[in-house]
């Protein structure tokens, strides 16, 4: 790993999203162990400007962050970023996450998810970068009943456009891998929670009510599981996934193709707890991390809603020897005690 880490220290790391969950913490990752990092994101309003200024005011506070403020729609400001920084690896983390708000803004999810990834992954090619690991989600296995998800399963019938756009970055890179050999590995992220969350996702949701005092919706009447995984996990995940640069499979055959590798260097990986929890446990750990009893108010599941989400993760494990492992007694309370100092509750 030590060998790993010092070929990432030889240029710097472009991380978009930065401002973002998961790309502020793969960014602060990687500021710890010395390297360079040059974030980019349009720090838009999806959710509070706010959380995100204050994200990369503690990545400004390390040396080797820079930060670009731009659209990946703009196909010619992402150009320009990789022609001057001249990254070897991108970590692209930015996307229009929620698979609620695909439901009434659309647009919002091919402006950045199909357009701007096109920019990033041609500018990749451009650059020639050695490895360009996108995150993708576990909503691409939409209808898919069989668990846990395994990277060899298809995943034909998305219930959202939201995951229809992730499913699409991955037919993308696909082809990039290759027509061009430019090496590509997708990552399918499992409810991701801790510390800096995002503010629309039920934990940070959950916690803001309990401790207003107001209810808390909980959606398909508590009857639901998910594959909570700890902000923690996932950046290991990453790290290890971007010094992992994919390559051919060769025992990828064509007669029975595996929908996780090809023959070309392209990869996907799922990285979750490969532990569902019901939603209603989850509920019980976050009271007793607030010391207060949620109010519940118990509705029909939403549009483009799964019930459940179970991540195998053998393909992560076999290739770069990591399994996600943290679990929501240790994880919540760490969420917990992030939100009340930051928030001052």
């Amino acid at each position: 790993m030590d060998d790993a880490i010092d070929r990432l220290r030889e240029a710097p790391v472009l991380v978009t999203g930065a401002a973002g969950f998961i790309g502020y913490h793969l960014s602060r990752r990687l500021l710890e162990l010395g390297c360079r990092v040059v974030g980019y994101d349009n720090v838009n309003a999806y959710y509070d400007p706010a959380l995100k200024e204050a994200r990369l005011a503690e990545l400004r506070r390390f040396a080797g962050f820079s930060f670009i403020r731009a659209d990946l729609a703009d196909g010619e400001a992402v150009r320009k970023a990789l022609r001057e920084t001249k990254p070897l690896y991108v970590a692209h983390m930015a996307a229009q996450a929620g698979v609620r708000h695909s439901l009434t803004h659309p647009q919002d999810y091919i402006s950045s998810n199909l357009v701007g990834f096109f920019n990033i992954i041609e500018a990749c090619r451009e650059a020639q970068v050695r490895h360009f690991v996108y995150a993708s989600s576990s909503s691409v296995y939409g209808g898919n009943e069989k668990q846990p998800f395994s990277v060899e399963d298809p995943v034909d019938h998305p219930l959202s456009l939201y995951a229809a756009t992730k499913k699409s970055n991955e037919l993308v890179a696909h082809v990039y891998s290759h027509l061009h050999r430019l090496p590509t590995t997708g990552l399918r992220f499992f409810t991701v929670y801790g510390p800096w969350g995002r503010p629309d996702m039920a934990l940070f949701l959950f916690t803001r009510a309990i401790l207003a005092g107001e209810p808390i919706r909980i959606f398909n009447n508590g009857e639901m599981d998910r594959d909570f995984t700890f902000i923690d996990d996932i950046t290991e995940g990453v790290l290890r996934t971007l010094t992992h640069v994919a390559a051919p499979d060769p025992q990828w055959s064509a007669l029975a193709p595996n929908a996780g590798t090809s023959n070309a260097p392209y990869a996907i990986f799922n990285i979750g707890n490969h532990q569902p929890v019901p939603l209603m446990e989850m509920i019980g750990v976050l009271e007793k991390a607030l010391g207060r009893e949620a109010k519940k108010e118990f509705v029909a599941m939403q549009p483009g809603d799964v019930p459940s989400t179970f991540a195998d993760v053998e393909a992560l494990a076999q290739a770069t020897g990591f399994r996600p492992a943290t679990s929501i007694e240790t994880g919540i309370p760490r969420f917990v005690d992030w939100y009340r100092a930051f928030y001052k509750v």
